[in-house]
């Protein structure tokens, strides 16, 4: 659903049930003139009230008002508006949650987005991106001043006014004093505009929104999304590695950005640096003379270090920042013009559609459960010491499960946003679950790839390393080399390609089965016991090395090896 709106364009057509209210009906006391857009969960119309001003109103669909969930965010959202006092951010005026439709009133913005402006007419100006950046850094500092995080911005979440930014859509913002607002473990947002350290499971803070500022700058300046299309995997790989498409900003501005996407949230530049060094790029300057500041004495919290500007070649643009491939797997045709997407108004995230922002479904400010992870990390290299078959089929077994529940729980949660909540959820869940079945199992095939092969070849160094150690010969088939295998080969899996996915479902289920205390403390005590006890067991040579259901090793013998 929507928290302000853009212009008054015409409604589109065909938008689903309930989604418009005819023309010159009321709402509450006020006369509805058109709709101007909406999202899975709710419509915003243009609107008269009794003094003949025109107001934005935004109304739950028919199926999801009776939801307690979507009318406590709509309140959520009013009290939120209600802290806020800034021009950058549009007021409400009033509200109705108790209605058969619950509605929230707030200003008109009469703009387009800052996304259908750069759409329509290219990337901003120097002067009008200082300007943009200047506008969004005190509707963001407002905002942070009472306590609230955005958790959204984006280009389609700014409005522009006369050319001013007006921020939009707190539908999913964070008090800091209060309780997290989630379905199923999942948060909503914007892959490239959120964090890395908050989709990872991070604490939602102001760095989150600074992102997400540096992001929308991105896009105001170059007219592409800042961590290219594709599949949410693909999106958030790149943002874990601060990999911003950074080709076509000027190559004076691109240090200074590239800083803004440092993984590490203390290394990056505050956003009166970032200003200090925009004023001096739009007025001709180099960025160079706004980098010394960094070396003034900071307050522990807000230290950042930006890297040396680079040479810049006066002719040939320099190589794209970092080494991603932004492009879309799935371009349009060539033949099919381009074309502004239909105006959403603030949606909810979810919403599906071929905007390069194409909203995910990151799992963020659940328990991350690291030390349970951790103690199954050490069981599993114990299980492949002892027996390699039976702990590399649970391996691929967990990581199957895990892949699963990641996108089933993505997809339901997707759906719900484009929809709202219905009573055919787990109907449509179970119906598409072979579907997920089978993607996932595809999924860990091939990420299990490139583990076994790190793996194999820990397995040979690991090997080599303890003959040299007991002069004993090359044993392949010994638990020292099997472990440091397993080892290897596990934290690539977590980490390498299709990572992400394994590590949200493996924290959903291991979440589904510590829930109470007691039981996380049990379940960790006997993954250590068992850790610990076998591979106590194969060190001192009270257990062999089982390749069961095989009978005999099928790692070749220190005789068969080749012999400098």
């Amino acid at each position: 659903m929507t928290t302000e709106v853009l212009g008054a364009e015409p409604p589109p057509e065909g938008r689903g049930e309930g989604s418009t209210i005819p023309h010159f009906d009321t709402i509450g006391p006020y006369r509805v003139l058109q709709e101007l857009g909406q999202g899975g969960m709710g419509v915003v119309h243009l609107a008269l009230d009794e003094r003949g001003r025109a107001v934005a109103v935004k109304v739950l669909r028919p199926h999801v008002a009776h939801d307690a969930d979507a009318r406590a965010r709509l309140a959520r959202e009013v009290d939120t508006l209600a802290r806020v006092r800034s021009d950058r951010i549009a007021p409400v005026f009033s509200a109705d949650l108790d209605a058969e439709r619950p509605y929230i009133v707030t200003r008109y913005v009469p703009g387009p987005s800052l996304e259908q402006r750069i759409r329509e007419q290219g990337p901003l100006e120097p002067q009008e991106l200082l300007s943009l950046a200047r506008g969004l850094v005190e509707a963001l500092r407002a905002i942070h001043q009472v306590g609230v995080i955005h958790r959204d911005l984006k280009p389609g979440n700014v409005l522009l006014l006369d050319g001013d930014p007006v921020v939009i859509d707190f539908g999913i913002a964070h008090v800091a004093e209060s309780s997290r607002m989630t379905m199923t473990g999942l948060v909503m947002g914007t892959p490239g505009y959120l964090s890395p350290e908050l989709v990872e499971g991070g604490d939602v803070t102001p760095a989150t929104d600074w992102w997400g500022w540096a992001a929308t700058l991105v896009f105001a300046s170059t007219g592409r999304a800042p961590f290219g299309r594709g599949g949410m995997e693909a999106v958030l790989a790149r943002v874990f590695r601060g990999d911003a498409d950074l080709r076509d900003v000027d190559p004076q501005l691109a240090p200074l950005l590239h800083a803004c996407f440092t993984p590490d949230a203390s290394r990056r530049p505050d956003a009166d640096e970032v200003l200090t060094a925009l004023d001096a790029w739009a007025n001709g300057r180099p960025v160079t003379e706004a980098l010394p500041q960094r070396t003034r004495a900071l307050a522990p919290d807000q230290t950042r270090a930006l890297p040396p500007a680079a040479p810049v070649a006066p002719v040939e643009p320099p190589a794209p920042w970092g080494q991603g491939d932004w492009r879309d797997p799935h371009p349009a045709p060539p033949a099919a013009a381009p074309q502004p997407p239909p105006q959403d108004r603030g949606a909810w995230p979810g919403v599906s559609g071929a905007s390069p922002d194409r909203p995910g479904d990151p799992r963020i400010g659940k328990p991350r459960r690291a030390d349970v992870l951790g103690a199954l990390l050490a069981a599993l290299v114990a299980l492949i010491a002892a027996v390699p078959w039976v702990g590399l089929a649970v391996a691929v077994v967990w990581s199957w499960a895990a892949r699963t529940v990641d996108t089933s729980m993505t997809g339901t949660v997707r759906r719900r946003h484009r929809g709202g909540r219905r009573r055919s959820d787990g109907v449509v869940a179970m119906a598409v679950g072979p579907w997920h079945l089978l993607t996932a199992a595809l999924t860990t095939l091939v990420a299990s790839l490139l583990p076994l092969a790190v793996g194999a070849a820990g397995v040979l160094a690991a090997a080599l390393a303890q003959s040299g150690v007991d002069g004993l010969g090359v044993r392949l088939d010994s638990p020292i080399p099997l472990a440091a295998g397993a080892l290897l080969a596990l934290i690539i899996g977590w980490w390498g390609p299709g990572g992400p996915g394994l590590r949200r479902g493996s924290r959903s289920l291991v979440r589904g089965v510590t829930g109470p205390p007691t039981l996380r403390v049990a379940l960790l005590a006997v993954l250590l016991v068992f850790a610990v006890g076998v591979l106590g067991a194969l060190a001192v040579g009270a257990l062999d090395v089982s390749w069961w259901p095989m009978l005999e090793s099928p790692m070749p013998d220190p005789e068969q090896l080749p012999t400098r």
